[in-house]
């Protein structure tokens, strides 16, 4: 069946969370010159750095180089269409019914150079939100663009936080995340392994080289969700220097997963419980696991269960004594030793430092007294799932799911980008999981409408109004 037809068969509207417009370069560049003078524009080179530099090197080159062989031909051609779609509001404002869409939020592709330095980086992104907020302006009833949140200081998240909200008036936000942090050179007194090893990704949240507090309290006063469309592509297990399908699978998952789990053990969903985060393109199927998983860890390293390994509740006797009864020749003789009789454990005199004072509590900054607290705080976190991804009913099956938790799934169409052929298909193609059977009715209804409502208006209950939706979105929330 047709998207629209599906569209019709609804009783609902259909929330794209993220769908994916083209800058044309010429035009792009043109207009941030004007708004942020040539310095700025030259930092827009499209694809030719992020893509044409590798793309130009020999398989060899790259692998000498450890260079990731990067997505050539990223945008459909073949339908004329559809390309210039991605690339014109009006045309795609225009086609949104045939497309089944009611209401989308709108990520760009094209973005700054990260190479720039700090002062310019930052006039970029300011001249590109502009840019951005002008292009999108005559549509706002049913296209909303998101706003460049750049987040290498929690300094500079703010100001364009309120720059963007307060002077542009969007609503809609893109986070930096997996922000490279640089070691020392040797030269300056930096370890030696440590520059070998290059930067390690600053992830936000736990560990992070910043207090990000600060910028999260100022999301709720704004009224903005943070969301993530961070790339794991390129980094050390995506790295292959001859195939890009290597490199490109799984890896919007595996970033949204490091930037989820730092958020989560960092205890920002304990601190901020009003606050929803989103982590687009990578699916569901790995927050279900990542639930599972911090469920399960917490049941033998949190805190409650630390003594069934702690060291010093070895019994030593009885273990020499179990020795000489069952082991091997010898092997009691040496169980005598205590320190040889931990092998493979922690010597007890050595104690796990976290700024000189003993950390053995993983969870310690998410405050869980029971299995159940997993469920609330992970309820602030939402997934965006691409339509043709069949592994979006995972997010919705409570059966399996700990808890009986149903994953906050987000329908995200990703039109604009090579993996959606025909725009025109990306409604029909999530709701074949319902022709088959393996999604309700209701389930749909939540990826596509009930849960992007609760995401985009918790902190911001305002945010559809003014909108084609508003009088639906008010209805779905006056009954909750």
């Amino acid at each position: 069946m047709p998207s629209q037809d599906i569209r019709a068969s609804l009783s609902h509207p259909v929330i794209d969370s993220d769908a994916h417009w083209l800058g044309f370069g010429p035009l792009l560049k043109e207009r941030i010159e004007k708004i942020g003078g040539r310095k700025v524009a030259e930092t827009f080179t499209g694809f030719r750095e992020l893509i044409g530099k590798p793309l130009g090197m020999t398989a060899e080159e790259r692998r000498f180089k450890r260079v990731a062989h990067m997505g050539f031909w990223q945008v459909p051609m073949a339908n004329t269409f559809d390309r210039a779609t991605a690339m014109m509001p009006q045309l795609l404002y225009e086609r949104l019914e045939e497309f089944g869409l009611d209401f989308c939020v709108m990520y760009p592709t094209d973005a700054p150079s990260a190479g720039a330095d700090d002062e310019l980086r930052l006039a970029a992104t300011r001249a590109f939100n502009i840019f951005c907020a002008e292009f999108f302006a005559d549509y706002a009833d049913r296209l909303t663009p998101v706003a460049i949140i750049p987040t290498k200081t929690p300094d500079e998240a703010i100001a364009e936080l309120d720059y963007v909200t307060e002077s542009l008036g969007m609503k809609a936000a893109l986070f930096g995340a997996m922000i490279p942090r640089e070691v020392p050179s040797v030269d300056d007194g930096g370890d030696e392994d440590a520059v070998r090893q290059g930067p390690w990704y600053d992830t936000l949240g736990l560990d992070s080289a910043h207090n990000y507090d600060p910028v999260w309290q100022r999301c709720i006063d704004l009224g903005i969700a943070p969301t993530f469309h961070s790339s794991g592509r390129g980094y050390v297990l995506r790295r292959s220097p001859s195939n890009f399908t290597y490199n490109h699978i799984g890896h919007f998952a595996s970033a949204g997963e490091a930037v989820c789990k730092s958020l989560f053990l960092g205890g920002v969903t304990r601190r901020f419980p009003t606050l929803n985060f989103a982590f687009l393109e990578g699916g569901s199927h790995y927050a279900c696991q990542l639930l599972a998983d911090l469920i399960g860890h917490w049941h033998v390293r949190g805190a409650h269960a630390l003594d069934i390994l702690d060291p010093a509740n070895l019994e030593h006797e009885r273990l020499i004594e179990l020795g000489r009864t069952y082991g091997p020749p010898g092997m009691a003789e040496l169980l005598i030793d205590r320190e040889a009789a931990l092998y493979a454990s922690m010597d007890p005199t050595v104690s796990v430092q976290t700024g000189g004072e003993p950390n053995l509590d993983d969870f310690a900054a998410c405050e869980i007294e029971k299995e159940e607290d997993f469920k609330d705080l992970f309820a602030n976190f939402y997934f965006g799932c691409e339509a043709d991804d069949r592994m979006n009913a995972s997010a919705f099956n409570d059966k399996v799911n700990p808890l009986g938790t149903k994953i906050n799934a987000l329908f995200s169409s990703d039109i604009g980008h090579f993996d959606v052929a025909n725009m025109n298909e990306v409604l029909a193609e999530s709701h074949e999981l319902v022709d088959e059977g393996v999604m309700t009715a209701e389930d749909f209804r939540d990826f596509t409408f009930v849960n992007p409502v609760e995401f985009w208006t918790r902190g911001n209950p305002g945010f559809f109004d003014g909108t084609a939706i508003e009088k639906e979105v008010t209805e779905l929330l006056d009954a909750s």
